[in-house]
């Protein structure tokens, strides 16, 4: 096989996955690259020898929504679409810590933006004048022209305000939401990401902004099913084999430097590169003259997510998610079934919670104990029954580069996956895909990089993704 008809794909999280079976679809010899000894990039799991028995633990928990369509082609590819199911109809229970009060995000079948009526209309949390004003802004983001560059170098915050939004209809709203999906706080948001969230889930189609959630560990469907659907197609997977140089050969086509331990050196020789590493990874690889303002790339931030992760000896909370404000706390999802405590012998009653902390800068260095003193408290104030429970283990992960940071004036720093060297192809949440750094993102980018490696090569592909009505 000539080497315009080979393949190399560095990086196995979900960009580089998806790139890899697409191009050995299309008839690609292709070989995946990743320095990790799994695959799933950033959405992975790993046990965990717990008080309690071996837990299967998530790095962070999570989501994607109906309108996700990348990334349900990618669960369908992989066999794991039963693993994940949505919501039926959106249902977000939200608890104000101050009040006690008990409050819901729903929507009904009806044409958008009436789905969203009668619940913003119930909204306990936030008054009628909010809510009317809530309504308006949305109807107004909803005529925003997203292809509008100046669109990002306005921050979403400033936004709001200029549409009569009170600070407690940002947190008990707009933050609810954007900080969970852009994981930063309105004011230091790109109004273009932040319009392209809320039209997309929200003002779209009455179903577009449905949850779902793995309820198996990531690991079983970013590494284990991705590697039986990568080897079924073909593509050689190289795990703990890090790519240390990227070369342009005199005929054209590619050398890739990979080290697979201490003494152990080989070079990958190939007519298609992806890249689907983090931005500053790909700035190290790139050749000279590749991207134009290669080392702007660099001035794309992170921002991080922290996880808080409690085992309680009983059950404290009687629902699979839950939102919450007045509170350091912002999401609590139940992962008794889905990291295997229910299956444990003696885990009896007890149940596992992870905290979802995204905007996590003034968290994400404390020490555990600080964490510790700082949730479980808050904790007990939102779930009555954890006051009287014991708490088996308390743990956090941290992702210090969980996402990039969604800053106004990012867009422009943000590359196509198209570079100036023929044959080399970028992949990534942090690629130009319109979208925040989510898993429906990393798999666009992947989709993105693979139809155009495969155009450049004039072999057909198929990039029409299996979308179901999202109402």
């Amino acid at each position: 096989m000539s080497e315009d008809q080979r393949a190399v794909v560095i990086g196995g999280g979900l960009a580089g996955a998806t790139a890899a079976l697409r191009l050995a679809d299309a008839g690609l010899r292709t070989e995946l690259v990743e320095s990790r000894p799994r695959l799933g990039g950033l959405a992975f799991s790993f046990p965990r020898a717990s008080p309690v028995g071996e837990l299967a633990v998530d790095n962070g928990q999570h989501v994607y929504l109906r309108c996700c369509d990348a990334y349900r082609w990618f669960l369908d590819r992989v066999d794991g679409t039963a693993l994940a199911p949505l919501q039926r109809r959106l249902d977000v229970p939200v608890l104000d810590a101050a009040s006690g009060r008990l409050g819901r995000l729903r929507r009904t079948a009806a044409p958008v933006p009436l789905h969203l009526a009668a619940g913003l209309a119930r909204y306990p949390h936030l008054s009628p004048l909010e809510r009317l004003r809530a309504g308006r802004a949305a109807l107004a983001l909803r005529r925003l022209d997203l292809t509008d560059p100046a669109l990002d170098e306005v921050d979403f915050g400033s936004w709001l305000r200029r549409h009569g939004q009170s600070s407690r209809a940002v947190e008990a709203l707009w933050d609810l939401v954007g900080v969970a999906t852009l994981n930063a706080r309105a004011d230091d948001v790109s109004l273009a990401l932040a319009a392209k969230v809320f039209r997309t889930g929200l003002l779209t189609a009455p179903g577009a902004a449905d949850i779902g959630w793995a309820e198996v560990p990531l690991g079983e469907l970013h590494d284990t099913r991705t590697r039986a659907a990568l080897d079924r197609a073909g593509v050689r997977v190289r795990t703990s084999a890090r790519a240390k140089a990227l070369h342009a050969a005199p005929d054209g086509t590619w050398r890739v430097t990979v080290a697979g331990g201490p003494e152990r050196q080989e070079t990958l020789e190939a007519g298609t590169v992806v890249l689907a590493v983090p931005q500053d990874t790909a700035a190290r690889l790139l050749p000279d003259g590749a991207l134009d303002g290669r080392e702007a790339l660099r001035g794309i931030g992170a921002a991080p997510i922290l996880n808080v992760h409690v085992v309680y000896d009983r059950t404290v909370l009687d629902r699979p998610l839950l939102a919450a404000l007045g509170t350091p706390v912002q999401w609590i999802f139940d992962r008794t079934r889905a990291s295997g405590l229910s299956a444990l012998p003696g885990a009896g009653r007890s149940q596992y919670l992870a905290l979802s902390q995204s905007a996590a800068q003034d968290d994400i260095d404390r020490p555990v104990a600080e964490l510790r003193a700082r949730y479980l408290p808050e904790l007990e104030r939102l779930l009555p029954a954890a006051r009287t429970a014991e708490v088996r283990d308390f743990f956090v992960t941290r992702e210090r580069t969980a996402t990039f940071a969604p800053t106004p004036g990012v867009g422009r720093l943000r590359p196509n996956s198209c570079t100036r060297a023929p044959g080399l192809y970028l992949a990534g949440s942090w690629i130009a895909t319109g979208w925040p750094a989510t898993m429906e993102g990393a798999v666009r980018s992947g989709l993105t990089a693979a139809r155009e490696a495969l155009a450049r090569l004039g072999r057909t592909h198929d990039d029409d993704l299996q979308e179901t009505a999202w109402a």
